[in-house]
């Protein structure tokens, strides 16, 4: 007597896109940007006024560009799976490589930024700003290169699964941003 195949359970992890274990790697890096969030917010209380003096330095015009920058290449990330599910698997390597450029478009933003507060004499010894400054960008930064990695390797091997995980990482890489964003660049 057979048995009737099995059916997902509603609600359990079954309905997450991609694999359990991108999904934990997602959450435990979400937790480290969290914990230096918190440890900036944490010691900007004992300075408020040097953290909104050492701001000033920055370039927030620069990095709402790369807001939009990383924004826009998630859409286009998310664009390239539904493209593939779609079984339209030029359009959606285009899509990724669409997002992998705009995903180089924020490091070379970010690299003039770093260029400019290095040429003031900016270091990670200046102040406890520009020490989590330089650390959670720099770290961001590191991600971003290892998104588009992971997008040249779902390019390459592109099968529906292959994208859901790839882009999830690269979501996680745009939603750092945009928690990054607002705290270091816009909060007095």
């Amino acid at each position: 007597m057979e048995r009737a195949a099995a059916k997902p359970q509603s609600g359990g992890l079954d309905g997450l896109p991609g694999d359990l274990m991108m999904w934990v790697l997602i959450i435990s890096e979400l937790l480290v940007f969290g914990a230096g969030l918190a440890a900036f917010l944490g010691v900007r209380i004992s300075d408020p006024a040097g953290f909104a003096d050492a701001r000033t330095y920055l370039h927030p015009t620069l990095a709402g560009i790369n807001t939009v920058v990383l924004i826009t290449s998630g859409f286009l990330a998310a664009r390239a799976v539904d493209l593939r599910h779609q079984d339209r698997r030029r359009p959606a390597r285009i899509a990724l490589g669409a997002a992998m450029t705009l995903g180089v478009v924020f490091l070379v933003i970010k690299a003039i930024e770093y260029a400019d507060t290095a040429a003031q004499g900016i270091s990670t010894e200046t102040h406890p700003f520009f020490t989590f400054y330089y650390l959670l960008t720099g770290f961001h930064a590191m991600h971003v290169i290892a998104g588009i990695v992971i997008l040249a390797l779902i390019a390459w091997k592109d099968t529906p699964r292959n994208m859901e995980v790839g882009t999830a990482f690269w979501h996680m890489v745009d939603l750092v941003w945009v928690l990054l964003f607002p705290v270091i660049y816009l909060l007095a």
